[in-house]
């Protein structure tokens, strides 16, 4: 009852704000006053059911955390679940495969393009969720890197002539380098200051990109950019963006497996002990210098990678396509799908680059349902679409075991 008064409330105060704005039309040319008595009715209605909603949810979260505080050992939520268990990891993986592998024989040109954009913000999150889910360094900047790779590319096929094969290492270690270089003045800052310095590197690079005319192109870019090329053979723009296509989802596979095989190794441990706790790390013997440039190093260069792809792709590149808009997006699907969660991120750029292309019916308001998500999100299941799990060891040794449990 409480709350449906908090409800009625709540309703009462939009009607009277929105009183003026919503209801009043005033006709300048026929010199009436119209009442729209309906537009306030909607809104009544809608502040009733969004507010009694978001007291229920609000209270069967805080109920649920009440639970987990009082129950020792409580049941893990359904997706945190998934997220853990191995089996349903493969098979998504495999199904995954199995579809992406046949999407472009069914599909027209423009899904084939659209299909292309998600899986380069694949790649993008994963490069990302290294420096900010494993190693815990938030990076604003990931579109500079981005652009570094591009322009690698567009340069080096515009002056040296050199093809995609040639230029896709070169731009990933250039973009590796120049994460490397922005690591080293930045090697003692964390948070918000860390966020604010790589921020503004990516205005930097973009304002340079802008600036630097006579290299660059300025403002209008680069254009002209070959494809890849298959043999010699001349390709179709179709049959160029399937080529494309299964080449970035090449690269999206090998950069599950090793981002997935570098969080198991020993870097990846000690960059997970970065993040937990910087100061412990450092007196456990861990380098912290070598292991953030490192994260630095890893995370920039699948960035660079994506770079090179995207330019092949579009064949033509310029500034505005790298701005802090693109980061924020990439930073978004990161903590959308899951920190530190290779699954969550594949979710997370899903969600943020197709559902998006899908509902063009609702352009209007794709940006306000988009808000809402990630607030949404934020609330109620910080940790991500896909939490992820530390790793159990199992002691092999039956006499180390048994000494184990006779001490607890």
């Amino acid at each position: 009852m409480q709350e449906l008064k908090k409800s009625l409330i709540v309703s009462a105060w939009f009607m009277f704000l929105t009183f003026p704005m919503l209801v009043i039309r005033v006709n300048t040319i026929e010199k009436t006053v119209e009442w729209r008595w309906m537009n306030l009715a909607y809104i009544a209605i809608a502040a009733f059911v969004l507010s009694f909603v978001w007291r229920w949810a609000m209270r069967r979260k805080e109920s649920g955390r009440a639970k987990e505080t009082v129950q020792a050992g409580a049941k893990p939520s359904f997706m945190d679940r998934l997220g853990s268990d191995k089996r349903f990891t493969v098979s998504i993986y495999g199904a995954a495969f199995a579809v992406f592998m046949t999407l472009p024989l069914l599909v027209s040109t423009y899904q084939t393009n659209i299909l292309i954009s998600f899986l380069i913000y694949v790649i993008l999150g994963l490069g990302l969720n290294i420096i900010v889910g494993v190693a815990g360094l938030l990076f604003l900047g990931h579109a500079a890197f981005y652009a570094i790779g591009a322009y690698t590319y567009a340069l080096l096929n515009q002056y040296f002539g050199l093809g995609f094969w040639i230029a896709l290492p070169i731009g990933g270690v250039m973009a590796a380098l120049a994460g490397i270089a922005l690591a080293f003045p930045v090697l003692r800052l964390r948070g918000d200051y860390l966020a604010i310095v790589t921020l503004g590197f990516g205005e930097i690079v973009r304002l340079v990109l802008e600036n630097w005319s006579d290299l660059t192109g300025g403002p209008s870019g680069v254009s002209g950019i070959q494809r890849p090329g298959f043999f010699g053979q001349e390709l179709t723009v179709a049959q160029a963006n399937t080529y494309i296509y299964y080449i970035v989802l090449g690269v999206v596979i090998v950069t599950i497996i090793a981002v997935q095989r570098l969080k198991d190794s020993r870097i990846g441990r000690a960059l997970q002990a970065l993040r937990e706790d910087e100061i412990a790390c450092q007196a456990m013997g861990i380098d912290r210098v070598n292991v953030k440039l490192m994260a630095f190093g890893l995370g920039t260069a699948w960035a660079g990678f994506a770079g090179v792809i995207f330019a092949a792709k579009t064949t033509f590149i310029n500034p505005a396509s790298f701005t802090f808009f693109e980061s924020a997006i990439i930073l978004s699907i990161v903590v959308l799908g899951g920190m530190g969660s290779n699954l969550g991120v594949i979710l997370g750029a899903a969600f943020l680059v197709l559902i998006p292309e899908y509902l063009r019916a609702f352009s209007e308001y794709r940006m306000i349902m988009f808000a809402v998500a990630m607030v949404l999100m934020m609330i109620f299941r910080p940790q991500g679409l896909i939490a992820p799990k530390g790793k159990t060891y199992v002691i092999d040794d039956p006499d180390l075991a048994r000494a184990q449990g006779g001490n607890a």
